[in-house]
């Protein structure tokens, strides 16, 4: 796997036409570290998320990143979604092979599929389709073709927003696994306050919009070994909460009138 890049935003802002939706936003994702973002509807994580992958350009600020590509990296940002995205019409390694197309030798591109079916525990799943498959299985699809490329930082936008509580559950202790053992810079957008303390080594919070940064958190512990009762962990879920709970009651009642 690549190792991870650290990408660095200075006085991020951005605006859709007169409604401001970011604002400041001045944040450092170390290499190989998990970067969560959290706060409140509408406060602009997705928004940001997107400047950070380059497919939308801020209004005012600088992002760049630091640090040197591995050869074997085909796209350095690379985006996991809440929706799967899967074509139906190709088998669980077709899909994965996908991004591969067209960039390496038909043999590195095998067997680079192996190792990531294998990685993300789809080796018996590799001739399924996608509508054999749960929700969680799929997702976990979508992991195994990010991965694939060999990202030097992996962009995941609430990935496991869509699916049910258990499921969530379940691919999260995944999650943990997969990402230590990838080595890859991640930013981690959820309003999930359970994923956020299992998963983050820095905590972001925003406000609500336009979103500022309000507060980072930061915890040393290795990623394996975290537990869902943990009463250390619970008590940052508790304090993170009272931080983004009179804004989340706010957000609840703004209109939306822009994308967030």
């Amino acid at each position: 796997m690549s190792q991870g890049i650290r990408l660095i935003l200075n006085a991020v802002s951005h605006a859709w036409k007169t409604l401001r939706v970011l604002d400041g936003i001045t944040l450092t994702a170390e290499p190989g570290e998990v970067m969560v973002v959290i706060g409140p509807s509408g406060c602009g994580k997705s928004t940001l998320l997107n400047i950070m992958g380059g497919l939308l350009a801020p209004t005012s600020g600088v992002v760049r990143t630091e640090g040197v590509i591995a050869d074997d990296c085909l796209n350095p940002l690379t985006y996991v979604f809440q929706d799967f995205a899967l074509l139906p019409w190709r088998s669980v390694q077709a899909n994965v092979g996908l991004v591969l197309q067209n960039r390496l030798p038909r043999q590195a591109a095998a067997e680079r599929v192996r190792d990531v079916l294998a990685l993300t525990g789809l080796t018996d799943f590799a001739d399924a389709w996608p509508r054999e498959l749960s929700g969680g299985m799929r997702q976990r699809v979508g992991i195994a073709r990010a991965l694939a490329v060999r990202p030097a930082c992996l962009l995941m936008d609430e990935p496991l927003s869509a699916l049910d509580a258990q499921t969530r559950d379940l691919l999260l202790e995944e999650f943990v696994t997969l990402i230590g053992r990838s080595a890859t810079t991640t930013v981690y957008i959820t309003h999930n306050l359970p994923e956020a303390v299992r998963l983050g080594q820095q905590i972001v919070v925003l406000s609500r919009r336009p979103g500022r940064v309000r507060e980072i958190f930061r915890i040393d512990r290795p990623l394996t070994g975290r537990s869902a009762d943990d009463p250390d962990l619970l008590a940052l879920e508790r304090t993170l909460w009272r931080l983004i709970r009179d804004d989340a009651a706010v957000a609840e009642r703004e209109r939306i009138d822009a994308p967030a």
